[in-house]
């Protein structure tokens, strides 16, 4: 059993959501409210496990909110603007509905959602972990063996991560956070918000630019003074 939360500041809104949880035995609603502030004390008092969350909402909006969350649910945003769908995305949102939506497409979202929660309760905790020095990950329908040695980048692509390897490119349906979480921090470094890097296969780095072989990867304000702390800089 998943427990939910619904944040929408129109009540028929909320209403439909809750009747669309109603129809999966897996969801549980914990709690519906229509500002932030009422939903960080839910958050705070329960554990949440999918939050419904619209983008349009009084004193701070659905995206700033989910900005300042240190622990975040999954996150599927339900909205009638289509415009802040990339912003939602980039800050690992599961799914974007808009409004209206269909039990159908709802579903779907929760499948997604599901799914991510039911993974992150198989994966074992770092006392039982084994070291490898690669894994698995689900890509066009196959299942992919994958080196850290062979990875050179990883690339932001909305709710998908592509990663450019030595011999092929990949395309996996997973938030680029989830995938970074993947990966060894002392290898890959974050040198932009849309880009991690293979910190062994940097040929060099020019003003702003870093290269991996010779694929120029932008680094970013924000991210340049740790980047070259990390590299010894």
């Amino acid at each position: 059993m998943f427990n939910c939360l619904v944040v929408d500041d129109e009540p028929i809104a909320r209403e439909i959501i809750i009747n669309y949880c109603s129809h999966l035995s897996q969801l549980c609603v914990a709690g519906s409210c229509g500002n932030v502030f009422e939903a960080k004390e839910i958050l705070l008092q329960h554990p949440i496990d999918i939050l419904f969350l619209d983008v349009h909402l009084p004193v701070l909006d659905g995206i700033g909110f989910l900005k300042t969350l240190k622990h975040t649910p999954q996150v599927i945003f339900t909205t009638a603007y289509k415009e802040y769908a990339v912003d939602a995305f980039e800050l690992s949102a599961c799914d974007y509905l808009v409004k209206p939506f269909s039990l159908e497409r709802f579903i779907v979202a929760v499948d997604k959602a599901t799914e991510k929660l039911q993974a992150a309760i198989t994966i074992p905790n770092e006392n039982q972990r084994i070291p490898t020095d690669y894994f698995f990950i689900k890509a066009d329908g196959k299942i992919y063996k994958l080196h850290y040695n062979d990875i050179l980048l990883a690339e932001a692509k909305g709710n998908y991560t592509k990663v450019v390897c030595a011999n092929t490119t990949l395309l996996p349906n997973m938030s680029f956070s989830s995938f970074e979480s993947l990966l060894p921090a002392g290898l890959f470094i974050r040198v932009h918000r849309s880009f991690i890097i293979n910190k062994s296969k940097i040929t060099h780095i020019e003003g702003n630019t870093v290269y991996i072989q010779k694929t120029a990867v932008p680094i970013g304000v924000n991210f340049k003074e740790p980047f070259l702390k990390a590299i010894g800089l």
